[in-house]
């Protein structure tokens, strides 16, 4: 069912505006809307407020996450995070900003400095293994390369696979540097090949150009290691490491007794902060005078006295809750809550899915919960194949437990598998006619028919036909009721009342023409047959007044309606045909084997289509046959200012 919605508004003093905010936020009841625009002609518009006003609460919620990030992270108690986030939380805004600037002014260069250094250590480390791979590899060349004063070396890794370039290289270095230069070369790994050039320090520029241009991977060691035998270099790559690995040791306890310390307090601010930023999503909507605020929106009318209470509770007399008088039109302009129990929520999704309902209107969701099980059972009607529907339910509800829309999904399979399993027990069906075949069950009888559906096809039909008219006349029941609404409200009342004519009419030519077929067929007495023509005669001048010469054609559109639902009956034999003929090859086959595995085939095919036709033909016979007699739908969906699904708000 819909909630009734009632638009207030929210005033007060700027000072507490957001402290307003936070208790709102908490609360989670208001939808809010723009304040700004007059919501009554002649009205004063009001000043949006902006994004300026309400400090550098975005700046400060990433100066502490960068922060956070810094830091190494520890094993907190998470109640000592909650205990502080409710101390920081009584804070008012100023009290809040004063205390985040003060831990930011305190840490934020400590622990970039910090961080920074860190990570050029780290760099350099990474580096100096790089050398000291390279200078391991090659020293034994040393002997080879000349020793000479003017000469610089460095060196080029290259891929085996191109080994060939090492050639190419040496022409052009021959060129540059007037054959003033070595080229000599040893394998780094089982990839990579160290080759190592000593030119003259003239050439510098134009060689490492040429390498540059030629995309080559070079190595150039650090100006301090230069000129020194390889045997020394290794040594001073060995001293640099051990200091910078002591350096990062130093500064990682440094980061963790900071951590240890602040960290608490800093996820708690971090966590504010966030939710903050969420808030400030909606200043663009809230108006202002040079003193005052003023917040609108939508609340459920159940709501409204506990959220004005604890707006009382917290700021006196200083904030106060209107509630706005609203024409008919206005009201219509309310969103949709849907307020129903738990068992109807899964289509109250599928309704979200294909167009919200209006806040005026009938909530088809309940209606739904009730009859697409239903139907969704007539036609699947097997006990063995319910329950397997079932198991397979559970196990993807429990396998992807974080997807809400496989949740609603599975819930209504796992509604409608029941009702397979009932109908399965009245038909007799267990794996098709594996269960009356085994002894283990036969079809029951009722109301003096034995629902064998492969021998009842006839009044399986006309059960199929009934429940279509019932379901088409609730329908059209439902849109009377939805236009007496709109009656009552005095919008579009001439119109209200030609739906009322239209709907009427079309309900009584049902019942009309229903007295008639049963009459004809000695369903029932014949002298009915003469009150259900009077019937018809009397429904179609109501329908000529509601919809015009138009609306009589909806007559056969409603006919037309009403045995579609034969569909029930049809879909539901299919299904214990290709049950039964799976159960007639498997145990044709001469190899038991190969006949279970045949049967199982089949069944498998059966099951999976039993879990999407009879779904998908259900929905339709509400979504087409159903809905359409009374639903509209085009609302806007109730999204009160609250934190969801565990932090985000809307």
């Amino acid at each position: 069912m819909l909630q009734k919605m009632v638009k207030i508004q929210v005033v007060g003093p700027k000072k507490d505006l957001h402290n307003v905010l936070d208790l709102l936020y908490a609360k989670g009841t208001v939808h809010i809307e723009d304040a700004s625009v007059p919501t009554t002609p002649g009205e004063i518009s009001l000043k949006r407020m902006t994004a300026e006003q309400v400090g550098d609460i975005a700046v400060a919620h990433s100066k502490i996450g960068g922060i956070l990030l810094t830091l190494p992270k520890i094993k907190y108690d998470e109640k000592a995070v909650t205990h502080t986030y409710s101390s920081l939380r009584a804070m008012n805004h100023e009290n809040l900003l004063i205390r985040v600037n003060t831990v930011i002014n305190e840490l934020e260069v400590a622990t970039k400095t910090l961080a920074k250094e860190k990570s050029e250590l780290e760099l350099a480390l990474i580096n100096l293994g790089r050398y000291e791979k390279i200078i391991d590899k090659i020293r034994p060349l040393e002997t080879s390369m000349p020793k000479l004063e003017g000469f610089e070396v460095t060196v080029l890794l290259i891929q085996k696979e191109f080994k060939d370039v090492i050639e190419i290289i040496r022409n052009a270095l021959t060129e540059i540097t007037k054959r003033q230069f070595e080229l000599l070369s040893a394998e780094l790994d089982e990839n990579t090949i160290a080759a190592v050039t000593i030119f003259n320090k003239r050439y510098s520029d134009q060689v490492h150009s040429y390498f540059f241009n030629q995309n080559v991977n070079e190595v150039r060691l650090p100006p301090e290691y230069l000129g020194k035998p390889f045997n020394e270099i290794f040594a001073l790559i060995e001293e640099r490491k051990a200091a910078s690995t002591k350096e990062i040791s130093r500064m990682n306890a440094e980061l963790e007794k900071i951590s240890s310390k602040w960290y608490t307090e800093l996820s708690a601010l971090h966590r504010i902060l966030g939710e903050r930023t969420e808030e400030l999503s909606i200043f663009a909507k809230i108006g202002q005078t040079e003193y005052t605020f003023v917040l609108a929106g939508w609340i459920p009318k159940k709501s409204l006295k506990e959220t004005r209470d604890a707006l009382k509770d917290t700021f006196g007399g200083r904030v106060i809750v209107n509630e706005l008088v609203l024409s008919p039109d206005e009201m219509a302009q309310a969103p949709t809550f849907y307020d129903n129990p738990s068992f109807v929520k899964p289509f109250e999704f599928l309704m979200r899915v294909v167009s919200p309902a209006k806040s005026t209107e009938f909530d088809p969701s309940p209606v739904m919960a009730i009859f697409l099980p239903i139907f969704f059972g007539i036609m699947v009607g097997d006990m063995g194949y319910g329950l397997i529907i079932i198991a397979f339910a559970s196990i993807m509800k429990w396998k992807f437990s974080d997807r809400d829309w496989l949740q609603h999904l599975m819930n209504v399979l796992i509604l409608g598998a029941i009702w397979a399993v009932f109908f399965g027990w009245l038909y007799g069906e267990i794996i098709g006619n594996l269960g009356e075949h085994m002894g283990w069950i036969e079809p029951k009888t009722l109301f003096g028919v034995t629902w064998n559906r492969l021998e009842a096809i006839v009044p399986f039909l006309i059960l199929s036909i009934a429940i279509g008219a019932f379901h088409v006349i609730l329908g059209l029941v439902l849109g009377i009721v939805n236009s007496y609404t709109e009656m009552s409200c005095m919008r579009h009342v001439d119109k209200a009342k030609k739906h009322i004519c239209e709907k009427s009419g079309m309900i009584i030519v049902i019942i009309g023409l229903i007295l008639v077929m049963a009459g004809l067929i000695m369903a029932l007495p014949a002298a009915l047959i003469t009150t259900g023509a009077i019937l018809v005669i009397i429904a179609i001048p109501l329908i000529f007044i509601g919809g015009g010469a138009f609306g009589t054609f909806e007559i056969m559109s409603t006919v037309t309606n009403i045995l579609s639902y034969s569909r029930i009956m049809a879909i539901g034999i299919a299904s214990v045909i290709l049950a039964m003929v799976a159960n007639k090859l498997g145990g044709m086959m001469e190899v038991a084997l190969v006949g279970v595995i045949i049967a199982v085939l089949l069944h498998t095919l059966n099951l999976v289509l039993a879990m999407f036709s009879p779904f998908l033909h259900s929905l339709r016979l509400h979504l087409v046959e159903f809905d359409s007699k009374f639903y509209e739908g085009g609302g806007k969906m109730y999204k009160p200012f609250k934190k969801e699904n565990g932090g985000k708000s809307v």
